[in-house]
C-alpha cells in the first residue's frame, strides 16, 4: 500500500478507536443497518480486527483499480469517510482536517486574517463588470491605515490586472496567511489619479456586536448577530455602558441570524439578567462533568425591560440565552422560532493537526425544555435546510412536551426555541430579488458621482474624506429627498436604459439602498446598517412590544420572590 493511502489508513482507525471508546457497552451490531446485523447472525462476530482489514482492502482495492487512479485526493475520501460514520450519530459531529482546524480556532478569537475591507463590483448597463471598488474599510485594520477609501477603484493586485475580473477573484487575491504582502494599483474615484499600495495582512476584528447604538429615546439597541466567541461578554458589557451613558432605559437585544457559539459567553451574557441561583441552563451527558447545572451568580442583575429578537438561523448558543430569558419571564422572545440546535460538541485534537468535534451531551432551559429539534430520518439536507416553519406563513405549532416559565405560562419542548410574539421576516420573490439586484448597479454608480462632488445641487452631500466611525446617524445625515431620487431616476434612465416606470416600482429599495451607499462613505458599512433597521419590520415590532416586555418582567420578579419566599418557609 501507498505512504498516502497508509496515512488515510491509520488516521481513520485513530477516529474510530476514538468513537468507540465512547460507546464500549454496544457490539457492533447494534449500530448496523437492519439488513447487516440480520446477516451478522449467520456469520463470524464483527470485530475490530476485521474492520481494520477490510478497510485496508478497500483502500488497496481503490488504490489499484478506481478509474482515478494517482488523481484520487486522499484528503477528501478521508474527510468523507470519517463524516460519513460521525453523520450516523447526530447531525454536528464533525471531522475538521488541519486547515479546517486552524479555521475554527480563529472563528472563536473574534478576527481573522486580510486587509480588512469591503469590496463590490459595478457592473455597466449591459450586466458587463467594469471593475471591484473598495465600499468600506473598518477602523484600524490594515486597509484603512494604508488609505483605502470608499470608491477606490482596484486595479492591480500583486501585479496582476483585475479590471473586469469577476467580484469573486479579486476577493480571493486580497485574502492570504497573516503577514503576507498585498500590493495594490487603485485608482482614485475623485482624481482619476492612480496610487500604488502595499498592505500586509494582519488580524482584522471580527466582532460579535456588529452595532449598538440608541434606536429610539430611551432605547438602546444590540445587534448581537456575529456569533458567541472570545469576546463576546466583553462587547457586551462595553456596548451595555455606552447605552446606559446616552440614556438607555429598554433594550432590544437582537439574536438575528447568530448560528451560537462558545457557550460560556452565551451563560455570562444570561447571567447580566438573572439574579443569583437562577438556572441558565442544564447540560446532560454521559461522561464525567458534563451532567449539571449553571446557576447565575449575580447578586445585582439587570432590571431594564427586555425584548429579544430571533429568527430561524438563531442557534446553539443564542438558543441557550433565549431560554433561559424566556424560562424565567425576563425577556419577551419576538421573531420565529429559532433552529433547534442543542447538543453539546467537544474538541478532541488529533494527529497531524486535524480535530474532531464530538457531541457529549445535550441541552436544557431552565424548566427542563430541550432544544434539539429532530434528526432521526439521517437526512441532513432536510434538517439543515427544511427548518421548523421554513417557507410557511402559519406558525408551526410546537409538538414536544408542555413546560411552565416562573410565572406559569406555558412552553414547550423540542424544535428550537418559540417566540412569546411571532412575527415573520418580510420577504420577497426570487424574481424581486433579481431584479434589486441589477439596480445595485445604478445606485453605486450614482451614489459614487454624489459622494465626490460630481452632481450638482447635492455638493453638500459629499463624502470624499476618511470614514468617521462609530456614528449614529440621524435623520439630516444623507436623507433620500424627493429631488434626490428624482435625479437618481433620471441617471438611471439614461445611463443604464432603465424606464421611469421601473424605478418607480422600487422607489422604497432605491431610496433605502442610495441612502445606505452614501452613510457607508461616510461612516463605514457597519454604521449603514442603522438605514436598514428602520425598515426592519421584526425591529419595528420589537419596540412596539417593549411595554409587554416590562410587565413580563415584573410578573417574573413577583414569581421569583413568591418562590424565595416558599423556599424559606420550606426550610424553616
Amino acid at each position: 500500500m501507498k505512504k498516502s493511502s497508509t496515512l488515510l489508513y491509520s488516521l481513520i482507525l485513530s477516529i474510530f478507536f476514538i468513537t468507540s471508546s465512547f460507546s464500549q457497552s454496544q457490539s457492533v451490531s447494534k449500530i448496523l443497518p437492519k439488513t447487516a446485523a440480520a446477516a451478522s447472525k449467520t456469520t463470524k462476530t464483527i470485530t475490530v480486527e476485521k474492520i481494520e482489514q477490510d478497510l485496508a482492502e478497500a483502500l488497496s482495492m481503490i488504490e489499484s483499480n478506481h478509474v482515478a487512479g494517482k488523481k484520487i485526493d486522499y484528503n477528501e475520501v478521508f474527510k468523507s469517510s470519517i463524516d460519513g460514520m460521525l453523520h450516523t450519530l447526530d447531525p454536528h459531529s464533525n471531522y475538521f482536517d488541519a486547515k479546517e482546524f486552524e479555521q475554527f480556532r480563529t472563528d472563536q478569537s473574534s478576527r481573522y486574517y486580510g486587509i480588512g475591507a469591503t469590496i463590490g463590483d459595478l457592473s455597466d448597463e449591459k450586466g458587463k463588470v467594469i471593475a471591484t471598488y473598495i465600499r468600506a474599510t473598518f477602523e484600524n485594520a490594515p486597509a484603512h491605515r494604508a488609505g483605502l477609501r470608499y470608491g477606490d477603484k482596484i486595479v492591480e493586485i500583486n501585479g496582476a490586472s483585475v479590471l473586469g475580473k469577476p467580484f469573486s477573484d479579486v476577493r480571493n487575491l486580497l485574502r492570504g496567511p497573516r503577514g503576507t504582502p498585498a500590493k495594490l494599483v487603485v485608482e482614485k474615484y475623485g482624481t482619476g489619479k492612480r496610487e500604488s499600495v502595499e498592505i500586509i495582512r494582519d488580524a482584522v476584528s471580527q466582532p460579535s456586536i456588529a452595532e449598538s447604538y440608541m434606536i429610539r429615546p430611551g432605547v438602546g439597541y444590540i445587534a448581537m448577530t456575529g456569533g458567541f466567541n472570545q469576546t463576546t461578554y466583553a462587547e457586551f458589557v462595553e456596548a451595555m455602558k455606552t447605552l446606559k451613558a446616552n440614556g438607555m432605559k429598554q433594550l432590544v437585544l437582537d439574536l438575528k441570524n447568530n448560528g451560537g457559539g462558545l457557550v460560556g459567553q452565551a451563560y455570562r451574557v444570561a447571567n447580566a439578567f438573572l439574579g443569583t441561583g437562577q438556572t441558565v441552563f442544564t447540560q446532560k451527558g454521559r461522561l464525567d462533568g458534563t451532567t449539571e447545572p449553571y446557576r447565575a451568580e449575580n447578586s445585582n442583575p439587570e432590571t431594564m425591560p427586555v425584548v429579544v429578537l430571533v429568527n430561524r438561523n438563531s442557534a446553539s448558543a443564542s438558543e441557550i440565552l433565549a431560554g433561559a430569558l424566556q424560562d424565567h419571564d425576563r425577556a419577551l422572545i419576538v421573531g420565529e422560532t429559532t433552529f433547534g440546535k442543542g447538543l453539546v460538541q467537544n474538541p478532541f485534537p488529533l494527529e497531524y493537526g486535524s480535530m474532531l468535534l464530538l457531541t457529549i451531551a445535550k441541552y436544557e432551559t431552565p424548566s427542563g425544555r430541550l432544544i434539539q429539534r429532530d434528526y432521526s430520518d439521517g437526512n441532513l439536507y432536510n434538517y439543515y435546510t427544511g427548518g421548523i416553519d421554513a417557507g410557511d406563513e402559519t406558525p408551526v405549532m410546537p409538538k414536544g412536551p408542555k413546560a411552565k416559565t416562573d410565572s406559569g405560562r406555558t412552553v414547550y419542548s423540542g424544535g428550537g426555541i418559540n417566540p412569546d410574539v411571532v412575527v415573520k421576516a418580510q420577504t420577497i420573490t426570487n424574481e424581486k430579488a433579481r431584479y434589486q439586484q441589477k439596480l445595485n448597479n445604478p445606485i453605486f454608480a450614482y451614489a459614487l458621482d454624489v459622494a465626490f462632488g460630481k452632481v450638482k445641487a447635492f455638493e453638500n452631500y459629499r463624502a470624499d474624506r476618511p470614514i468617521m466611525f462609530e456614528h449614529d446617524i440621524n435623520v439630516k445625515d444623507y436623507p433620500v429627498t424627493d429631488e434626490l431620487y428624482q435625479s437618481f431616476k433620471k441617471f438611471a434612465v439614461d445611463k443604464y436604459k432603465y424606464t421611469p416606470a421601473q424605478i418607480e416600482r422600487e422607489r422604497e429599495f432605491v431610496e433605502r439602498s442610495l441612502r445606505t451607499e452614501l452613510v457607508t462613505a461616510a461612516y463605514g458599512s457597519t454604521t449603514s446598517f442603522q438605514v436598514f433597521n428602520e425598515y426592519d419590520i421584526q425591529l419595528m415590532k420589537a419596540i412596539e412590544l417593549l411595554p409587554q416586555a416590562k410587565q413580563l418582567a415584573l410578573e417574573g420578579a413577583k414569581a421569583k420572590a413568591n418562590a424565595s419566599r416558599q423556599k424559606l418557609e420550606n426550610n424553616r
